[in-house]
């Protein structure tokens, strides 16, 4: 009988445990992003240099303390692909992360596809958001847009250990 209880209890530990580091992962520390109004959606343009604000709507987004790659975005604009490609930088290699199932406008798997068929054009939002860290904004033929954070060259090095590379900035 005592072995019986301890059982059920161990399974009971198991089971509390894992829903409580699913809810962590998943959900916890994820927190909606307010929306400014003017400046949540910015690409870097081709002649400053500089990030500027394009037009935008319905934008949403969220964002965690505990990483700064956990950063999602949505939005539409009216600004065509081929008018933002001529004004604002594109961006290499752009890998749109996975957002959290319950945040259903970022699909991780349309983008990518998007990028990979080469109908969705990513632009550099903006270099080093954080020290390594790009933003990443990518648009889609239909006007839908979407932002990430993804680690840049000078953040990959830097974050495996080793010493800053040339070209880049000193690590703060």
């Amino acid at each position: 009988m005592a072995s019986k209880i301890l059982v059920i209890g161990i399974v009971m530990i198991a089971l509390i445990s894992g829903a409580a580091i699913y809810y962590l992962q998943v959900h916890a520390y994820y927190e909606e992003v307010v929306a400014e109004g003017q400046t949540d959606v910015r690409l870097t343009s081709l002649v400053s240099g500089a990030p500027e604000p394009i037009l935008y709507d319905a934008f949403e987004a969220i964002t965690a303390t505990s990483s700064p790659i956990r950063y999602r975005a949505c939005f539409t604009t009216p600004q065509s692909i081929a008018l933002l490609s001529e004004t604002y930088e594109l961006y290499e290699n752009a890998e749109p992360l996975v957002a959290p199932g319950w945040f259903g406008c970022f699909d991780a798997k349309t983008i990518g596809a998007g990028l990979e068929r080469g109908e969705a054009v990513a632009f550099l939002g903006e270099q080093n958001i954080e020290y390594g860290i790009d933003r990443v904004v990518a648009v889609l033929p239909d006007g839908r847009g979407f932002a990430w954070h993804q680690i840049n060259e000078c953040g990959a090095e830097v974050f495996d250990g080793k010493p800053v590379p040339e070209g880049c900035p000193a690590k703060p």
